[in-house]
């Protein structure tokens, strides 16, 4: 009856909090809203996801590389980016408590409208004309202003120079341009490509473990040719493929070559949204009916950005279709920022049918928020039955591939295990070994972390060299011998 009570975040942040697959950070002193610990278990699926996405999208094309760097920069990055200027969300402060708002979110929960590129002015008139009070104490609200999420630092023994963290990590590859375009011998398109930390001062972090202010991003950055963004060299291979695209109000499946004839939108960026489509649905395993591509309206958009589709997932635990990653058409916005802020040339000269041609390149997006997207996985593939509640992972994603457990704690069985255990761990399997509780609590505890095989050693092992391997999902039972393990657990695996 207690399951009864509880909503689905509230059952999932219970086992992820107990199982360890994330906690607040620091939580023995008080944890900080924003900022959360990958435990044990997480930390697998975390890296599972990341090289599910790294070996996906680093495949699309023989240029493309990831690099790794610092994510604290100079103040010059982000004057000449316009993080300092434009990077903002609204404020909005309460006079009584001081308890401080993100003024959007505020109206959105309280009026429930769509209110996308207000400025501060309207913001204001419709907290007045609604006549919004404070939810924590009811004092009234002042006028609505914008604030700076970037988080400043200072850096040496002075403390007189100041630099940033940095709040996205797309500044990584465009810095690092120049150098990679000749290291990798002046070819276009080059993909740059990262997955690190970045900081956001968010007023109000709210939705659990979905806006955080300390979180991970996967990025790839694709410098092309601007000339060439109606081309790509694989585009036959794409353009009878349906993307899922809400527009009007209204979710449609519309090809790659509609898009292109009726709504322009470039050979290139088409292509890259069905790789995005099939890395969700294909290597993710998310239910089709839960994914969508949302276009962004000009209001709504950066205004440096000429095209942008949100990658959006149907979450339960959070009320509907939110946003887990982007693809941005950012044009030379970025390199042409930092050229004349660094006083450094970023232009290509490239030589095509006998001719030198020089321009700026510009830049395809494909972000991802993977926080989001482990969020997404627990939420999607969280399950409550008559006697269990478990996570039915797809296998590559399931933080542990095995489970092993001595039927009893006697007879020579604990030996057998421990051996079976050792012997998949140095084979390179994630294996996890039991022997408290009863066999079917074992069973449970390890469905509840969406470990997809259960091996059981019991007394038929002794003499027939094999063990009981137990499906999570259908709970079924088989004999497999133990040489034969390896063989099969690799077959389930992949």
């Amino acid at each position: 009856m207690e399951n009864l009570k509880k909503s689905k975040s509230e059952m999932i942040m219970d086992i992820a909090t107990k199982r360890g697959l994330i906690y607040p950070s620091s939580e023995i002193y008080g944890s900080k809203a924003g900022f959360w610990t990958y435990g044990s278990l997480g930390t697998k699926i975390k890296n599972k996801w990341q090289n599910l996405w790294r070996n996906f999208f680093l495949s699309l094309n023989t240029n493309f590389y990831e690099i790794d760097d610092c994510t604290i920069m100079p103040k010059k990055v982000f004057e000449s980016s316009g993080h300092l200027k434009n990077f903002t969300d609204p404020l909005t402060e309460c006079e009584k408590c001081h308890f401080r708002f993100r003024a959007d979110q505020l109206l959105e929960d309280e009026l429930k409208l769509d209110i996308a590129g207000l400025k501060e002015e309207a913001l204001t008139k419709l907290i007045r004309d609604h006549k919004l009070k404070c939810p924590k104490c009811k004092g009234n609200l002042m006028d609505v202003r914008f604030f700076n999420m970037m988080f400043d630092i200072k850096v040496g023994a002075t403390g007189d120079d100041i630099m940033y963290l940095r709040p996205e990590s797309a500044q990584s590859p465009y810095l690092a341009f120049k150098r990679e375009f000749e290291a990798t011998r002046r070819k276009l398109p080059l993909g740059l490509a990262v997955i690190g930390r970045v900081y956001r001062n968010e007023i109000s972090p709210r939705q659990g473990f979905f806006r955080l202010r300390e979180f991970i991003q996967a990025e790839l950055q694709i410098f092309f040719d601007p000339d060439k963004v109606n081309e790509h060299e694989n585009w036959n291979e794409v353009k009878d493929e349906s993307l899922i695209i809400f527009s009007d109000k209204k979710l449609k499946k519309i090809t790659c070559k509609e898009l292109n004839e009726k709504l322009k939108i470039p050979k290139f960026y088409l292509y890259h949204m069905t790789k995005v489509q099939e890395f969700y649905l294909q290597v993710l395993e998310i239910p089709e009916k839960l994914f969508r591509f949302r276009e962004l309206n000009q209001e709504e958009r950066a205004f440096y950005n000429k095209i942008h589709f949100d990658i959006e997932l149907n979450l339960e635990t959070l009320g509907g279709w939110k946003e887990a990653g982007g693809v941005h058409y950012r044009t030379d916005h970025d390199l042409g920022g930092h050229q004349k802020g660094s006083n450094t040339k970023l232009e290509v000269t490239i030589d095509e049918d006998n001719k030198v041609k020089r321009f700026i390149p510009h830049v395809l997006e494909l972000s991802f928020g993977v926080d989001r997207n482990v969020w997404a996985l627990l939420d999607i593939f969280y399950k409550e039955e008559k006697e269990r509640t478990l996570f039915s992972f797809p296998n590559k994603l399931a933080p542990i591939d095995a489970a092993v457990f001595p039927l009893v704690n006697k007879d020579k069985l604990p030996e057998i295990a421990e051996k079976v255990f050792l012997e998949l761990f140095k084979q390179g399997f994630t294996v996890f070994y039991d022997d408290s509780g009863s066999i079917g609590k074992r069973y449970r505890r390890q469905d509840e972390i969406g470990t997809k095989n259960s091996l059981t050693i019991d007394f038929d092992s002794i003499k027939q060299n094999d063990v009981t391997l137990r499906d999570r999902d259908t709970m079924q039972q088989v004999r497999i011998k133990i040489k034969d393990l390896k063989e099969n657990l690799n077959k389930i695996k992949n």
